[in-house]
C-alpha cells in the first residue's frame, strides 16, 4: 500500500454565507497522480487554493508528510514542498521567461543552473524564448512556463489547476505527457481538470467532486469505465 503524502480531512470552506467545500476528505498517496474532476463551481479550485495556503478554511485538517499545514502561509507551504500551478497560468507578463523561472525559486538561495537545465530539457521551447517577455508567448507556451516555474522550487507535490484550459488538442497532449514524465521522475501530482477523459487516463487515483462533496472515488481506469462518469463528464450515453 502506498504511503500517504497528503491527507485532507473534513475540509470546509465558505465565502461569506456560501459553502464552497462541504467537509470533504481525501488522500494523495506518494508517487501517484491523483485527480479531482467535477463541474464548474464544484469546489475543485477552492480545494487546491486552501491546501496552498491562499484560502483559509473554516475548518479542516491538512497533513503533509506527517506535519499539520492547516492554515499555514503560502511561502511556508512552498518551502515545505508543495507548489500550485494556478488556473489561467498567471505568468508575469512583463518579465522574461527566465525571470519568471527565477521567481519560481524565490525561496531558494542555492545555485539554479541545474534547475534551468532540467526545465529547459522538459520544455525546449522555453529555452529558445528565455529572454522573451512572458506576455508575448502563446497560451500553450505560457502554460509550459507556469509548470516550469512551479518546478523551480523543487516540489515534492505539484498541484495543477486546469492545465489544459483553452489550449489546442495537440498542446493538451504535450502538457499531459509532461505531467506523466515529471511524475515518473518522482514528483507526486494533484490535478484538477475539466478534460475528464485526459485526467482519468493518466490518474492512479480519482475523486469526483460535486457541489462541494466527494461523491465517487476509484482508480482512473475504474471511473473511466463507469457509466455515470461516461454520461456526466465524457459525453457518452450509458448502454
Amino acid at each position: 500500500m502506498s504511503e500517504i503524502m497528503l491527507q485532507v480531512k473534513d475540509l470546509f470552506v465558505s465565502y461569506g454565507g456560501i459553502e464552497a467545500v462541504k467537509c470533504i476528505s481525501f488522500d494523495v498517496p506518494k508517487g501517484q497522480i491523483v485527480t479531482l474532476i467535477g463541474a464548474n463551481g464544484a469546489g475543485k479550485s477552492t480545494t487546491l487554493k486552501t491546501i496552498a495556503g491562499v484560502v483559509k478554511p473554516k475548518s479542516a485538517s491538512i497533513v503533509f508528510e506527517g506535519n499539520d499545514i492547516t492554515g499555514k502561509t503560502p511561502d511556508f507551504i512552498v518551502k515545505n514542498g508543495i507548489t500550485l500551478v494556478p488556473e489561467g497560468r498567471r505568468v508575469f507578463p512583463n518579465l522574461t521567461v527566465k525571470e519568471n523561472l527565477i521567481m519560481g525559486a524565490y525561496l531558494r538561495k542555492d545555485n539554479l543552473d541545474s534547475d534551468f537545465e532540467y526545465v529547459y530539457g522538459l520544455f525546449p521551447r522555453l529555452k529558445e524564448r528565455s529572454w522573451q517577455l512572458a506576455g508575448t508567448l502563446s497560451g500553450g507556451e505560457q502554460q509550459m512556463l507556469a509548470v516550469a516555474r512551479a518546478l523551480m522550487s523543487r516540489p515534492k507535490l505539484i498541484m495543477m489547476d486546469e492545465p489544459s484550459l483553452g489550449l489546442a488538442p495537440i498542446v493538451v497532449k504535450s502538457i499531459f505527457d509532461i505531467i506523466k514524465q515529471i511524475n515518473k521522475e518522482g514528483i507526486t501530482v494533484l490535478l484538477i481538470e475539466q478534460n475528464a477523459n485526459m485526467a482519468l487516463q493518466c490518474a492512479d487515483t480519482a475523486y469526483v467532486l460535486e457541489t462541494g462533496n466527494i461523491t465517487m472515488t476509484g482508480t482512473g481506469a475504474e471511473l473511466l469505465s463507469d457509466d455515470r462518469i461516461k454520461e456526466a463528464y465524457l459525453g457518452k450515453k450509458a448502454n
